[in-house]
């Protein structure tokens, strides 16, 4: 294949950088939003002042757990459907307008939000949570594969991964608001208004930097605009749009969108976008793997830290958040170090598959733990050595998620899909992720309540069982372009895939003659025996 990497030194792709940067504040809100929901509304003023426990009496946990998991899975119901709306508006107007659109939507239900009270507060907190769903919920699906269709694939999984991080800053934000609130206000509406209030600033830096970005060169190629695709090409990577390279990366795209016109002779539809040669199977393992990163036990961790460390005996308030807030940083740090420095040279399945084994162990560990060593039913000020044990194997499976399902499960999905078909895989990937993470959000206070211990077991068990497992029947798609993963799914063998690209480079460039190095030479003899591989492993699926 000819080399479409360019200079991996920051400043060659500092644009990308950027690019991803801004793009990923979306992200920071994703966090943020999960880990401040469940501290409001574990707070007391909040359930008194919205009528979910009555102002005297003893509360009704049935009904605190079943308001509860519906203010909190509210948005996940509304990110799914933003999801799936994502896929024909981003195939329409591009992927930087969908996004800048999509930030509105949210904002809008952020300040609903913000706003909520009186007679009506609960109503407003459901609506602005359904609103703010359908904006994260398209943001989540555009986001990475804006980026992912921008970055060289030298270092496309450490920038796509970028994501995460903002992920865990955003969740880390969150719980020390919570942290905060719960020392110094206590009977105000300042409660919910300052954590969900919080969250425009965020959105507000996600608008303004989205108009200082170029719009995705491949989907400017995909809509025939090949000029502006290499002019945004070169401005991406730093280099003259006449340069070698990249105009063989334009070549090499320009090759498989001729492939996909030449196979359909119209325009993508959802028939070809599913079932066409080596689609179906990309779609299948897009699902599936949204559905075991749902289920490895983080979402419910997520959405439900306060309360998860008081069941395992972190019982006074201060505490609970406090140690929600050291869980926190721990995301931060882990997810850190593993994309600026692991993501690209560690492979995808033994990453995924150390991450699942590591998560299985330490929610075993602390599921035995807690069963052995029950936390008192009375208010303590310190937690037991116990529960310190079992806050230590939290922050453990927190650093195993990190290495591997937390950022991993996105951008191997960002990576596998075409670009004629990338929105649609994107889209129902993502409402996939939302569909579960809005059931795990229903049942979690259930689980904490009914369950106990063995909420960690089954965890646990889901964890080696399918997490793991899983991960070693997926291709490898490390250090492969976009466009190469049609030969990775067997859709196009590698060398046709070249000849394609060597008569679109003649067809562009007049009858220059195309110089091919050694590296190209053994690059195309590994993806040929990779998708060899591929072929036989897609089949046999």
């Amino acid at each position: 294949m000819i080399s479409t990497t360019c200079d991996a030194s920051s400043f060659q792709n500092s644009r990308i950088y950027w690019l991803a940067f801004t793009v990923y504040w979306s992200f920071l809100l994703t966090g943020y939003d999960s880990g401040i929901t469940g501290g409001v509304v574990s707070s007391a003023y909040f359930q008194s002042k919205f009528g979910i426990i009555p102002v005297s009496g003893t509360p009704d946990q049935h009904r605190v757990d079943a308001v509860s998991s519906n203010i909190v899975s509210a948005l996940q119901g509304g990110a799914f459907f933003g999801a799936l709306s994502s896929a024909p508006v981003s195939a329409r107007i591009g992927r930087r307008y969908t996004l800048l659109a999509y930030t509105f939507i949210f904002l809008v239900g952020a300040t609903l939000l913000t706003i909520a009270g009186g007679s009506r507060g609960l109503s407003f907190i459901y609506g602005g949570r359904f609103v703010e769903g359908i904006g994260l919920g398209a943001l989540s699906a555009v986001a990475p594969a804006y980026v992912s269709e921008c970055a060289p694939k030298n270092v496309r999984g450490r920038i796509t991964g970028m994501f995460q991080i903002m992920v865990a800053i955003g969740l880390m934000l969150a719980y020390f608001v919570n942290y905060g609130i719960s020392l110094h206000i206590r009977d105000s509406s300042k409660i919910w208004r300052i954590p969900f209030g919080f969250q425009i600033i965020p959105a507000g830096i996600t608008m303004l930097g989205l108009l200082t970005v170029k719009e995705s060169p491949r989907w400017l190629a995909s809509k025939g605009r090949s000029e502006e695709a290499s002019t945004v090409l070169a401005y991406l990577r730093k280099m003259d749009p006449n340069s070698p390279r990249v105009r063989s990366e334009l070549a090499e795209i320009e090759a498989v969108l001729q492939e996909q016109r030449d196979a359909r002779n119209s325009v993508v539809g959802l028939r070809d976008a599913f079932f066409g040669r080596g689609n179906l199977i990309r779609f299948v393992i897009a699902l599936v793997i949204f559905f075991l990163q749902q289920w490895c036990g983080q979402k419910a961790i997520n959405n439900y830290t306060p309360q998860t460390f008081t069941s395992i005996g972190y019982t006074s308030g201060a505490n609970s958040l406090l140690a929600s807030a050291i869980y926190g940083v721990v995301k931060v740090i882990a997810t850190s170090i593993f994309v600026l420095f692991f993501i690209d040279s560690l492979g995808r399945k033994a990453s995924l598959c150390a991450s699942a084994v590591g998560m299985s162990a330490t929610l075993f560990i602390l599921g035995m733990l807690l069963k052995t060593y029950p936390p008192p039913s009375t208010l303590n000020s310190s937690p037991a050595a116990a529960s310190k044990a079992m806050a230590a194997m939290l922050y453990l499976y927190e650093c195993f998620y990190s290495m591997g399902w937390g950022p991993l499960a996105t951008v191997y999905v960002s990576d596998i899909f075409p670009t004629q078909t990338r929105h649609y895989g994107l889209a129902m990937a993502s409402a996939s992720k939302w569909l579960w993470n809005f059931v795990i959000s229903q049942v979690t206070p259930r689980m904490i309540t009914g369950l106990g211990y063995k909420m960690f077991l089954v965890f646990a068990a889901l964890n080696i069982g399918a997490l793991a497992s899983f991960s070693l029947l997926i291709p490898e798609t490390k250090g492969c372009s976009l466009e190469e993963m049609d030969v990775v799914f067997g859709s196009i063998s590698a060398d046709q895939r070249q000849a394609n690209i060597e008569k679109q480079e003649r067809v562009c460039h007049g009858d220059e003659e195309v110089s091919t190095t050694s590296e190209t030479a053994s690059t195309m003899v590994d993806l040929q025996i990779s998708g060899s591989k591929s072929s036989i492993w897609t089949q046999t699926v």
